[in-house]
């Protein structure tokens, strides 16, 4: 699959050839989440999130009306994080990162972490989490599962992190996105909340977890209607942005027409086709 889909991720002419097909104006390119490299040391890390980050911003160079990008920034060394980011965005123009859903043996909430969170929340960087591999191991090395389940785990793992640890309330300006509509999360927080109400170790942050879900970003890629219906019902349609997972196996190339299947109400759709987008990237966008 690698081997199919890397030369869609960098020939620019494919690219823009694959979004007019699916109707998409305006792209936000991320990098393949492959380029995590945890097993990297500091100074390794900081020379490929370098080469990273600079191929992004040229690839978005070259059709700037159609490409915005997000970059990396390797979080097992938190210090080279911050930079990174700052680097990403002041110097290269980039609105963010993409970060993986643990920082080697750290998880996303950990406060050796809070220098990362800090200049994301000072830059207004877009951080978006999505996953590459999962920990559970060989119990999910048959059928593909590894992808199909593990990977949504690993999110949700994440974002339950970052929402108990109270991290969006020490950082309530994080613009956080999480791929593939936030995985399980969104669709059995009541457990959630019931462990806040009644576990000592889960009550750290100040409101129930449930409600954290509307400080949170989503793409739309759930693959079915009526899974997009509970997510708009649970974080609200301002808070859903268009996804493709372009070009991967997992992802899908008809991102409207599934949007469309949801049946939502017009201002619905309008937020998560181009408004929230435009909003999150500055960008005016003709309607």
């Amino acid at each position: 699959m690698i081997e199919r889909v890397a030369p869609l991720l960098t020939e620019l002419p494919r690219r823009l050839a694959a979004l007019d097909g699916m109707g998409v104006d305006v792209q936000v390119v991320s990098p393949s989440p492959v380029h995590y490299h945890d097993w990297a040391d500091e100074q390794l890390a900081a020379q490929i999130s370098r080469e990273v980050n600079e191929g992004i911003a040229a690839l978005c160079a070259q059709s700037r009306d159609r490409l915005t990008g997000l970059g990396i920034a390797p979080l097992h060394p938190p210090g080279l994080a911050a930079r990174e980011l700052t680097y990403a965005i002041g110097t290269l123009g980039l609105r963010g990162v993409e970060i993986p859903t643990r920082a080697g043996d750290r998880e996303l909430g950990d406060a050796e972490l809070e220098p990362f969170w800090a200049a994301a929340e000072e830059t207004g960087a877009l951080v978006f989490i999505h996953p590459w591999g999962c920990t559970l191991g060989s119990r999910l090395d048959r059928h593909y599962l590894a992808n199909v389940v593990g990977q949504p785990l690993e999110t949700t793992v994440a974002l339950s992190h970052i929402i108990f640890s109270g991290l969006l309330d020490r950082r309530p300006g994080l613009r956080i996105i999480a791929a593939h509509g936030g995985r399980y999360l969104p669709y059995y927080a009541g457990r959630s909340d019931h462990a806040w109400a009644v576990r000592p170790d889960a009550a750290t942050p100040l409101r129930a977890p449930s409600e954290y879900l509307r400080e949170i970003y989503y793409d739309s890629l759930v693959y079915e209607p009526l899974a997009l219906q509970a997510l708009v019902a649970r974080a609200g349609a301002d808070r859903i942005l268009l996804g493709t997972d372009y070009p991967f196996d997992m992802g899908v190339e008809d991102p409207l027409e599934r949007l469309r299947s949801a049946n939502l109400e017009p201002d619905q759709f309008a937020a998560i086709a181009h408004g929230n987008a435009a909003t999150l990237l500055g960008l005016a966008i003709a309607v």
